[in-house]
């Protein structure tokens, strides 16, 4: 019978025994390591979910110390999949993750999603997430999208073959700026852990089909959505 361990024990009752016991047997895909992924990351570790596949082919740079938490001074260098594995052995030895130091590409995108339950995005362009979009759709996985510019932020949850990214974005789309802050990604990181922990559990996910978007400068959200 499964039994709650004292460091999850807070999770009680806001998620329930049976809850966390679906978390413990869950398999979750992070597709990227950086602002958005390495907080994706660290939550659904101290979450309680039980294996991560953690993808990311970059490595450090001195521009990531303003907002990816997996960053220090000291690994400058050090490839963000490998940090991020670090990071989750150091917080919960007990859950599994497996470091996957390449980018997510259309030869490798199925292999990565064999094992897993669910795909998170934490990507930072356009073209890898409809690839990563083509894939899910293919493996019938759901996918937690989110993505942040400067002080905005979006987030929904991706049924597979919807072609939702594929609305959003095109093969050519760039942003304007690639300005980012501390507080966007940490903000939108905990949106995209909380769909993808309901998502796990078997609880409603507010975002499914619904794209939340959000200014930090004005405080202001909205929610789009999206037909079937």
């Amino acid at each position: 019978m499964y039994s709650i361990r004292e460091r999850h024990s807070r999770n009680i009752p806001a998620l329930s025994v049976e809850d966390m016991e679906k978390l413990s047997r869950s398999t979750v895909l992070v597709v990227g390591c950086g602002g958005l992924g390495g907080n994706i990351i660290e939550h659904l570790a101290r979450a309680g979910v039980g294996s991560i596949i953690a993808v990311d082919g970059d490595v450090f740079e001195e521009s990531n110390l303003n907002r990816q938490i997996l960053s220090t001074a000291e690994n400058i260098g050090t490839a963000k999949a490998l940090a991020a594995a670090g990071r989750v052995h150091a917080i919960d030895p007990a859950v599994s993750i497996r470091p996957v130091c390449e980018f997510l590409t259309k030869e490798n995108a199925a292999g990565l999603m064999a094992d897993a339950d669910l795909v998170v995005d934490a990507l930072d362009n356009a073209s890898a997430r409809l690839v990563l979009e083509d894939a899910a759709a293919e493996a019938g996985l759901t996918i937690v999208h989110g993505a942040i510019c400067g002080w905005d932020l979006q987030a929904m949850l991706v049924p597979p073959g919807s072609g939702l990214l594929h609305q959003l974005y095109s093969e050519d789309y760039k942003p304007s700026t690639k300005t980012s802050l501390p507080v966007t990604p940490a903000i939108c990181a905990a949106i995209e852990a909380s769909e993808a922990i309901r998502y796990l559990c078997g609880l409603e996910t507010p975002l499914k089909q619904n794209l939340l978007v959000g200014s930090l400068s004005d405080m202001s959200f909205d929610i789009i959505h999206f037909e079937d």
